[in-house]
């Protein structure tokens, strides 16, 4: 989109305008372009098209669309990457992103505190001779003791799913950067409204967009963002012949997402700070986890970094299973459930659902209680949230 002011526009802004490809129809809402094939005017043309694929052609909906492509160069533009390819859903973009870059014998160095499906990707890639090696992502000397030369990525949650920890993106860099290796990140807690990941040192950035950016809870979906040689070159051969990129009617939805992010996550961490101090010390409560809390352990870091908070917050319910059980089952407002990211405010138990894979030693190393509940903030009255809060503590 072109600047009539020549001054940069606010990403609020961009995220409804940017890379919008307009049919002779001069449609004022994204098109979707509902078609896997694409017509050729000639044989000649197809020839020539899958020797080389312009800058705005296409040759079949897997490989590309004018619908995922404005999502795609949306997405990018907010991250402040070059490119970006849109995937089947996070997870897609996350196997994409690894397994294309990666061959047997390479290493990998990760953190641990990691989503159960991210660990499950890790594993396929040990089992095809990829050495992994796990870290306290919070801690620095553990990254520079496992990072060596030649070690091919290191890869982590900016921050944590659930117990929201938050890892020094530009001192990962630096370490990973000085061996050679390349940072991929995932930053679906931290959000594109937030994220400052690429400027702090990371090279590829992955999101699940069937969270904030749909906002929804519509469509699974996810993103792929980085370099254009990376994107184009590495990941998105891989992707596109194993069959994971997004559908053009969910890129659609991403694109509607998109114009209305920045307003309802910034919204959503609003009342996530409200939320988060209203209950901090509350009886019922053994913890309550907020990086936008002084007394979350990276704080500090936390501000640095995204300047907020972020719409999620994890509370250990004193109790254990029992009342955190209890606490879901009276929550009226608040929806059980394992998605995030929503504009409904969702709750969930980790250690049962998202994280039950995990052994209990190993959910104990990574905090996960039996009393754990993770909350994803909705764009709900922050009072009206408190006060279901309150009512299901109460019982």
């Amino acid at each position: 989109m072109s600047d009539a002011r020549n001054k940069p526009l606010h990403p609020r802004t961009r995220g409804v305008h940017h890379g919008i490809r307009r049919s002779q129809y001069g449609e004022l809402a994204e098109a979707l372009f509902m078609t896997q094939g694409f017509h050729y005017d000639s044989a000649e043309q197809a020839e020539a098209r899958f020797i080389k694929v312009g800058p705005d052609e296409f040759i079949y909906a897997r490989y590309g669309n004018p619908t995922s492509r404005m999502f795609e160069d949306r997405i990018a533009d907010l991250e402040g990457t070059e490119d970006a390819f849109a995937t089947a859903s996070g997870m897609a973009a996350v196997n994409g992103a690894l397994m294309a870059m990666v061959k047997p014998g390479d290493h990998v160095v990760a953190a641990r505190a990691l989503f159960g499906s991210c660990l499950y990707v890790l594993d396929i890639l040990q089992k095809f001779g990829v050495e992994v090696s796990f870290v306290d992502g919070t801690d620095l000397d553990q990254w520079r003791a496992a990072v060596r030369p030649g070690t091919r990525a290191v890869f982590f949650e900016t921050m944590s799913n659930p117990t929201l920890e938050i890892v020094d993106i530009a001192g990962v860099a630096e370490i990973a950067h000085a061996a050679g290796a390349t940072v991929v990140v995932d930053n679906v807690f931290t959000t594109p409204v937030f994220s400052r990941a690429v400027e702090q040192g990371a090279d590829v950035v992955i999101y699940s967009s069937t969270k904030h950016i749909d906002g929804a809870g519509r469509a699974l979906g996810g993103v792929i963002c980085g370099t254009r040689d990376f994107v184009r070159g590495v990941a998105e051969p891989y992707v596109k012949h194993t069959g994971g990129a997004i559908s053009p009617f969910n890129a659609w939805l991403m694109l509607g997402g998109m114009a209305t992010m920045d307003l309802r996550v910034r919204a959503q961490a609003d009342t996530a700070l409200k939320l988060a101090t209203a209950m901090e010390g509350r009886p019922g409560f053994a913890r309550v986890i907020y990086p936008g809390l002084a007394s979350h352990p990276q704080h500090d870091l936390a501000m640095r970094q995204m300047g907020s908070g972020g719409t999620m917050i994890a509370m250990d319910l004193q109790g254990g299973k029992d009342a955190a059980f209890d606490f879901l089952n009276r929550l009226q407002i608040i929806s059980i459930s394992n998605n995030l990211g929503d504009a409904k405010s969702i709750v969930t138990h980790p250690a049962t659902t998202t994280h039950q894979r995990l052994s209990d030693e190993d959910r104990a190393k990574l905090g996960i209680g039996p009393g754990l509940v993770r909350l994803s903030v909705g764009i709900e009255d922050a009072d009206d949230l408190l006060d279901d809060i309150d009512a299901a503590l109460k019982g």
